[in-house]
């Protein structure tokens, strides 16, 4: 029969993915105490997230196309040169779509196309991100969506928050204990809730580069990393 449990072995337990984790030792036969505590901490993100696209409008289907397949190929070039790994650029929507005239009481008139090719952009290490969408919009850009920023490996920050509420939820049962006469004498069981690691809070700018003269900056800030612990104790 499990009779204690370190930290080591509660934290290996508790992976940050994890929707629910839970450590369960054995029943208990004085008092019960349910505590639940919450460990948070604050990080800078190191990770941004941008979508860069590029619209062109033609007479023809294919036109706006070929167009659009140009200016989106210098654009993803740019951000190669700018030293942007392959990995980090992904497709994220390609359309076309015819465009018409509306005049009341007529039939609509076509009067081109519009061909849209957007891609999502992973950039490690956001001091730079500004000036390389500048770049981009010199190539051809002319959306862009973003940022959204936030923490790439948050595996170490996650424990310390979980530590810091293990640490809240036996200050608080102590207290507890106390005010009624008792003492702590073990914890009986451990759930993690969920560890929370929400993207920075998304600031979308959408707007149709028409030059780049002025720069572009990014400033990271801070984001807050939470995981929530509901502690069972024993009391007598």
């Amino acid at each position: 029969m499990i009779r204690s449990l370190t930290l080591a072995s509660l934290l290996a337990l508790s992976a940050p993915s994890a929707a629910l984790a839970q450590v369960q030792l054995q029943s208990i036969s004085g008092t019960r105490l349910d505590v639940v505590a919450t460990g948070e901490v604050n990080r800078i993100p190191d990770i941004a997230r941008i979508s860069a696209g590029v619209v062109t409008q033609a007479q023809t289907a294919s036109a706006a196309i070929a167009q659009n397949a140009e200016r989106m190929n210098r654009v993803i070039a740019a951000l190669k040169r700018a030293g942007i790994a392959e990995r980090d650029i992904q497709t994220s929507s390609i359309s076309l779509n015819p465009e018409y005239r509306y005049v009341q009481d007529q039939t609509p008139v076509l009067t081109g196309y519009r061909a849209s090719n957007e891609v999502t952009v992973r950039f490690r290490d956001i001091a730079e991100s500004g000036t390389i969408l500048d770049a981009l919009v010199a190539q051809g850009a002319n959306q862009i969506n973003g940022p959204m920023l936030s923490i790439d490996k948050p595996d170490e920050a996650l424990d310390e928050a979980r530590k810091q509420a293990l640490t809240k939820a036996r200050a608080r049962a102590e207290t507890y204990a106390r005010a009624l006469g008792m003492r702590v004498k073990r914890i009986v069981s451990v759930s993690e809730a969920g560890a929370a690691t929400p993207p920075y809070p998304i600031v979308v700018e959408r707007m149709a580069m028409q030059d780049a003269s002025a720069s572009s900056k990014i400033v990271p800030g801070e984001q807050s990393l939470t995981t929530s612990l509901s502690v069972v104790f024993e009391l007598e």
